[in-house]
């Protein structure tokens, strides 16, 4: 039975309406609750959600179900059927690659972003397997259900795509991270990616769990989180990691960390004003 959590999506006024009844197979009790409560903004902590307009997000809201992200709790594996698209609200995933063994994490999602948007270009398998870090929550939809609001709602296909573009770009410059930035550069970017993405500056990672997914020597990781605390810019506690100088941090990372951030920035840049008068 699938772990719930309550619904972060309040009802619609019932200027939704004709959303709803775009849509096939909707249910009648839904479209009542959309039509007793004064009109208000739903809100929502992921942001491809929060940037639809009312309209939009009350035709996907139907459809969305909400769902506990357990650690280690696995979303995806490759070269299986894509069935959810996950819209993160809390917590981290890890984007991997995996073969003959061995792992290498290619991006990190947050509540910027979505898990299983791959189906977009027409692709029935994930390509990636996609693994949860941090513990939060989010809200999955089935991808027939997301195709069908798409054909209805091609505003929402575009809103996704734009993320799938910064998404897809984290995955390539983080190949190129690795074969030519080092250690130390490495790790500061991971930590300061992974800070925006969970927006806290508290972060529950492990020495080996750096090591692992960055392909580095646990001793190396080790070495180099041990000079960051004497600078001043993290401290270690047991299982945890606080970043208490950010920008310092910043400076310690590639140029990887601000072209990465900068894509997610980019995608995200449309507000709900622009997107309302569209």
């Amino acid at each position: 039975m699938t772990d719930r959590v309550p619904t972060v999506l309040e009802a619609l006024d019932c200027t939704a309406d004709a959303a709803l009844k775009q849509l096939p197979g909707t249910r009648p009790a839904l479209h009542r609750s959309f039509t007793v409560r004064p009109a208000k903004r739903p809100f929502a902590k992921n942001v491809i959600l929060a940037r639809l307009s009312v309209q939009h997000l009350a035709a996907i809201g139907e459809c969305l179900e909400p769902i506990i992200l357990k650690e280690r709790m696995v979303l995806q594996e490759p070269k299986r059927q894509v069935e959810y698209v996950y819209f993160i609200e809390t917590g981290l995933v890890s984007l991997r690659v995996v073969a003959a063994g061995s792992m290498l994490e290619m991006a990190v999602i947050g509540y910027r972003g979505v898990v299983g948007a791959s189906f977009l270009w027409g692709g029935h398998l994930s390509t990636h397997q996609s693994v949860v870090v941090f513990p939060g929550s989010a809200h999955r939809i089935r991808v027939e259900d997301l195709r069908r609001v798409m054909k209805v709602h091609p505003e929402v296909r575009e809103g996704l795509f734009e993320y799938v573009q910064a998404v897809t770009f984290q995955c390539v410059q983080t190949g190129l991270c690795g074969v030519r930035h080092h250690r130390e550069q490495r790790l500061a970017s991971w930590l300061c990616l992974a800070s925006e993405a969970v927006d806290t500056r508290v972060l529950p990672v492990t020495h080996d769990y750096l090591s692992s997914v960055l392909g580095l020597r646990r001793a190396g990781v080790t070495e180099t989180l041990l000079r960051f605390e004497e600078q001043g810019l993290i401290r270690k506690m047991r299982g945890v990691l606080q970043i208490d100088e950010p920008k310092l941090l910043e400076e310690k990372a590639c140029c990887c960390y601000k072209l990465v951030s900068g894509a997610y920035a980019c995608s995200s840049a449309r507000t709900l004003s622009e997107e309302q008068a569209s």
